[in-house]
């Protein structure tokens, strides 16, 4: 009687560990790879909007400069006084003006206006 044996071979549980140490050691190694290109890749939207950032910043401060400067320009006196002739307005004459100190209440609006009268301070009231 002839029995036909095959040989078996068992594995080697050493061959296995390092199997999976190699197959996690791949792994981490493509996850720190893709780490980095992540990285990378937010680095380069980051700069995009940086960039973009600092032109409209340039923008905004070339159209604060020009506005600031028709300020200036709105608010010369010179301009101020052809408009106001233009819409037909006249200085006023010295008995239409009148000193705000002759509104505030108390001494310090009375003394200040007699002063500004040429009449000594004291006295009865003013008018």
């Amino acid at each position: 009687m002839t029995t036909k044996q095959t040989l078996r071979r068992e594995p080697d549980p050493r061959s296995r560990r390092s199997m999976a140490a190699a197959l996690g050691l791949s792994a981490l190694l493509v996850a720190a790879t893709l780490g980095l290109v992540a990285l990378r890749v937010e680095q380069v939207r980051l700069s995009y909007q940086l960039d973009a950032l600092r032109e409209t910043r340039k923008s905004v401060e070339e159209l604060n400069r020009e506005l600031r400067v028709e300020v200036a320009t709105l608010r010369s006196p010179a301009r101020v006084e052809a408009r106001a002739r233009a819409l037909g307005l006249a200085a006023p004459a010295h008995a239409q003006v009148r000193l705000a100190r002759e509104f505030v209440a108390g001494d310090t609006g009375i003394a200040s206006l007699r002063l500004a009268q040429g009449r000594p301070p004291g006295g009865v009231g003013v008018r």
